[in-house]
């Protein structure tokens, strides 16, 4: 049975994805995916090669054609986003792809193609397989591309074998959060001991809770604060999930990411590594209990 872990946080910066590259550096039998589409930086560690790129599309805009152009203004008149200039140019940053223009034009003179928003990867890495991407800038359809991501990684881990997926989610509660979850074997949520990791974990505990996935806790820095980690687990047990690790503040972190390494490259000896391990160790004993992940990936 294929299982899979997402890794995620309720905040972006809490060490998401320096957690999440250790554990796969760890982890055998398995294939990584970055869902993190809107602010991929999985790559910088694992330094992928890339086998194959694909283009990814989702969304439309109105493109004007001045040729067929009656200047009805019928197109302007039904926009609600005020992107029709005056002289029925189209306000491509405004637009915001309803296609109301161009099913009403009577003339046919706004064209309404599908547009390429970024592309989407499989690569390999020093670790494994990877299955990563990248949105264009200010593209929308997030969601879709980390459908897309996860669904790639599912395929090349049943044809390969692989018994674990691992995912690089993207921070928040949103519409990429949800596509990253669904389907999903079980969460694992990194917080940091602030007032604002708090509260996130809160609202992403909520939207596991709401799609019935089971979830872990990590506080990372935890030494920094030790009151806000103890608000954590006690709130974390109020809503029945478990503390499966607590990592301390640690440098090594950062020097790793400098020279493009894990923390386990860097060095394996350290206290921080050891609490890594244990990690990596109560994660996959709890991951081993879970149901296998579902075949439908919304």
């Amino acid at each position: 049975m294929i299982k899979e872990l997402v890794v995620i946080s309720g905040k972006g910066g809490t060490g998401k994805t320096t957690l999440m590259a250790a554990l796969s550096s760890l982890a055998t039998d398995k294939i990584m995916c970055d869902a993190d589409v809107d602010a991929a930086d999985l790559h910088l560690i694992m330094a992928p090669t890339v086998c194959a790129a694909h283009d990814f599309q989702g969304g439309r805009v109105a493109i004007h054609l001045p040729e067929r152009c009656s200047s009805c203004g019928k197109c302007r008149d039904l926009c609600q986003w005020n992107a029709i200039r005056e002289d029925f140019s189209i306000d491509a940053i405004a637009c915001e792809g309803c296609g109301v223009c161009a099913y009403f034009c009577p003339e046919k003179a706004i064209d309404f193609p599908i547009k390429t928003c970024g592309q989407w990867f499989i690569s390999d890495t020093r670790f494994g397989p990877m299955v990563h991407a990248a949105l264009g800038v200010a593209e929308e359809n997030s969601g879709k591309l980390v459908t897309q991501v996860r669904k790639e990684a599912r395929r090349i881990a049943e044809e390969k074998g692989f018994s674990l997926i691992i995912t690089d989610g993207p921070p928040g509660v949103g519409c990429p959060v949800i596509a990253s979850l669904s389907g999903a074997t079980a969460v694992l949520i990194v917080s940091e001991p602030t007032i604002s990791g708090l509260h996130d974990m809160e609202r992403v505990l909520k939207l596991c809770d709401h799609f019935r996935i089971p979830r872990m806790i990590c506080v990372n820095k935890f030494d920094l604060n030790a009151g806000m980690t103890g608000k954590i687990e006690e709130r974390a047990g109020s809503m029945g999930a478990a503390v499966v690790g607590k990592i301390p503040f640690d440098a090594d972190f950062t020097k790793a990411m400098v020279h493009g390494l894990t923390l386990f490259e860097f060095n394996d000896r350290s206290n921080t590594a050891g609490e890594v391990k244990a990690l990596f160790e109560n994660v996959m004993r709890l991951l081993e209990t879970s149901g296998s992940v579902k075949t439908s990936i919304i």
